[in-house]
């Protein structure tokens, strides 16, 4: 195991290097300017179609525009918003926010191609649903000479669901509800399994539905939360804000249990954790997004982008800040453990058990989209015959996950989500001038496009 572990550790120094988080940025900011930052200026344009998409007005798909985006939320709001943020703080000092936060603004652009390139490049499989991503938009818009990065993309992310989207999300929510109620790991695993189970019977319909219900309502809980401790904790807010700006860009020194860190280490764990927070630029939203009963990939680009803001600008940050308010950010805990430190500190005798039964939630719903993206690999790979081997694989990891090391898992989760984020970048720079022609095309007719259906 000490082998492998160093192995991992070996791989995932060299697919989180500098080359990585340069692309990560480096391709988002490409983005962003291409398109002239319409991401962040038509924000509002976003969030009416959403409220426009809660309903569909066509055929062409799966599930309306507000369940697809509702489906991809529920996959990335989960550990990452409360054990993602607290470990980038507890490796990166609180300038990792800073990171986070930048990483989120140009992610809105990459978000936003990768969804207007699924909707444009989906097909319709043999069993009448259209399916869509980034293994079907290398295939579609590269050409069949490229296909061989489709396969390795579909390959790692079929792969990397089961850490991201299962393993990550089993140890998480066993270690915080045997930390607050006293249940075996064990417990967890056998009860998550068996829910989770339960709604992938339904398929992406019954997904879509549990997510929109769920997701939205455990979102605003959490934020209602996070803003009354930071409203308890209101002085010590512009010090928390001017410790992000500082130390994203000097050093911060050992205080407490906290062993200091440099500037790559707040700009590496920062990015890290932001992109396995939002995903934007993993290539795993676009798999969801394809899935919209819409016939406008720029509209599904607009809804889609709407993900990275709410998860890493408004739910992270909240996270985030209440951490740093707190105090507790030295103390030497990491993970989900130290949020719910800085929350109990606040809301004493409360807040810890509000973070427990956030996290599950939130760790249910992950596995649920997750387990969607996964099959989606597994139908390019080897066919619709795979998805129901592939179904009852991804249950049974969920118990043998809540009962694994927590830091193996992030270690294999963080290594195999670059992994796959790799060829998707790749190919979202080399298809760049479809997206940004679609989105002129559409803007020159259209304008903000908000009299037309979705």
């Amino acid at each position: 195991m000490e082998t492998l572990t160093q192995l991992i550790e070996t791989i995932n120094g060299w697919v989180w290097g500098p080359p990585m988080l340069i692309l990560i940025l480096g391709v988002g900011l490409f983005l962003s300017i291409g398109l002239k930052l319409m991401p962040i200026l038509k924000l509002g344009t976003g969030f009416r179609l959403m409220w426009q998409g809660r309903a569909s007005q066509t055929e062409d798909g799966e599930i309306p525009p507000f369940q697809a985006l509702m489906t991809a939320l529920s996959a990335t709001v989960g550990t990452g918003n409360i054990a993602g943020v607290a470990t980038a703080v507890f490796l990166g000092g609180p300038g990792a926010l800073f990171w986070m936060w930048l990483t989120a603004l140009v992610g809105m652009a990459t978000k936003y191609s990768e969804a207007v390139l699924a909707v444009n490049y989906r097909e319709v499989d043999e069993r009448g649903a259209r399916v869509g991503g980034p293994m079907y938009y290398i295939r579609n818009g590269l050409g069949a000479r490229w296909t061989w990065m489709g396969v390795l993309f579909a390959l790692f992310a079929s792969i990397a669901a089961f850490g991201i989207g299962n393993t990550v999300q089993a140890n998480s929510v066993a270690d915080v509800l045997e930390t607050n109620f006293d249940v075996p790991h064990w417990v967890t695993g056998i009860t998550l399994a068996t829910l989770v189970g339960l709604v992938l019977i339904g398929g992406i319909r019954r997904i879509g539905q549990v997510a929109s219900s769920l997701v939205p309502l455990m979102a605003i809980s959490y934020l209602v939360m996070g803003l009354i401790i930071l409203g308890l904790n209101a002085a010590a807010v512009p010090e928390a804000m001017a410790m992000v700006f500082r130390h994203a860009f000097s050093p911060i020194a050992a205080q407490g249990g906290f062993a200091g860190a440099a500037v790559w280490a707040a700009i590496q764990f920062g990015v890290a954790r932001g992109v396995f927070s939002n995903e934007a630029g993993l290539g795993s939203a676009p798999i969801a997004h394809a899935a919209a009963q819409t016939r406008s990939p720029i509209h599904q680009g607009m809804v889609a982008m709407l993900g990275t803001f709410l998860d890493t600008i408004v739910i992270c940050t909240i996270t985030g800040l209440v951490i740093i308010t707190s105090g507790v950010w030295s103390s030497g805990e990491s993970g989900a453990a130290l949020t719910s430190m800085a929350f109990a500190e606040a809301l004493p005798g409360v807040g810890n058990y509000l973070v427990a039964i956030a996290l599950a939630v939130f760790a249910f719903t992950t596995t649920l989209g997750w387990s969607f993206y996964g099959e989606r690999c597994v139908e390019f790979l080897f066919g619709v015959k795979a998805i129901t081997p592939y179904r009852i694989l991804w249950i049974v990891a969920i118990p043998v996950g809540a009962t694994l090391n927590l830091g193996f898992v992030w270690l294999v989760a963080d290594t195999l989500n670059a992994m796959m984020a790799i060829p998707n970048l790749v190919a979202l720079a080399l298809l760049s001038p479809v997206v940004f022609r679609l989105t002129r095309d559409f803007m020159a007719s259209n304008g903000d496009g908000y009299n037309e259906k979705p």
